[in-house]
């Protein structure tokens, strides 16, 4: 159950998806000046060199932002979300060369304020002991080594009143894809004011189905997904990846839906695909 290490996929295209949704989130909370607190479930190391034998082992970073990096020298062409990310990501690596990527946790703390409070969660050990002295010194910040399934029902709902709960479970046991459901769903009763994101991956497309109806059927409202796709539905291997927001920013489906084609063929070439959706109305 502990085996997942995600050194071997940073900066895959599913992270890219999962990063640049998170800035987009971020960047819109942060707009107004009340405090959010921000819940990472499954935090994972939070930051990743790209030269290790991990990273070296498929180079999965190779088809994400590897893809990207050299857009930094032609932004002005490239879609707000794609713009957005690039230039969050050059702040984590200020050399011309691409030699780390950052974690969600990172993404998070560099986003958000002083005002705002931040938990991170990891059950693994050694991600666990990684992430809390990749951090140790931010105030805003807790690290806990546990499950982060519970951290919602732990720690919801915060004395905030405004919060982003972000989630990627590893899916290494097949029941991650229902309990993710679950959990949000009880989590939106605890704590109806925050954003919420569920990342996904689409091995077997029938899971994400089961997920999708099972988000239908809550009763919660305006529920968003967003998929990113660099082979078709049955090809070997993680084949796409989504997020699943609950109370998205006004704008964000506007966002992607500017920014995921591109990214779609810029990643995926003739057979990418995406998905930008209104799963649930208002």
């Amino acid at each position: 159950m502990l085996s997942y290490r995600h050194s071997f996929h940073a900066g895959n295209f599913a992270d890219v998806l999962k990063h640049s949704v998170t800035v987009q989130i971020l960047k819109y909370l942060t707009l107004k000046p009340k405090p959010i607190y921000y819940l990472d479930t499954h935090s994972g190391a939070g930051a990743f060199s790209l030269s290790n034998s991990e990273a070296q082992k498929n180079r999965e970073y190779e088809n994400g932002i590897g893809q990207l990096w050299p857009l930094l020298n032609e932004l002005d062409n490239c879609p707000g979300l794609v713009k957005d990310y690039l230039e969050t990501v050059q702040q984590f690596n200020p050399q011309t060369e691409l030699q780390t990527y950052p974690g969600s946790p990172w993404f998070a703390q560099h986003l958000l304020r002083l005002q705002d409070r931040l938990d991170f969660f990891d059950l693994h050990p050694n991600e666990s002991q990684i992430l809390r002295k990749n951090f140790t010194g931010d105030k805003r910040i807790h690290v806990y080594p546990k499950d982060g399934f519970h951290a919602c029902m732990s720690q919801l709902p915060p004395k905030e009143k405004r919060g982003y709960v972000l989630m990627d479970p590893p899916y290494e046991i097949k029941t991650d894809y229902a309990k993710a459901v679950e959990t949000l769903v009880k989590a939106h009763k605890k704590f109806a004011n925050a954003t919420y994101a569920l990342w996904y991956p689409v091995v077997e497309r029938h899971r994400i189905q089961s997920m999708e109806k099972a988000f239908i059927d809550s009763g919660i409202r305006n529920i968003q997904l967003f998929e990113l796709g660099i082979a078709k539905d049955g090809d070997q291997g993680m084949t796409a990846s989504g997020m699943i927001v609950i109370h998205p920013p006004w704008k964000l489906m506007e966002t992607l839906q500017a920014g995921l084609p591109f990214l779609s063929e810029r990643l995926g070439g003739a057979r990418g695909h995406y998905r930008a959706e209104q799963l649930v109305p208002e």
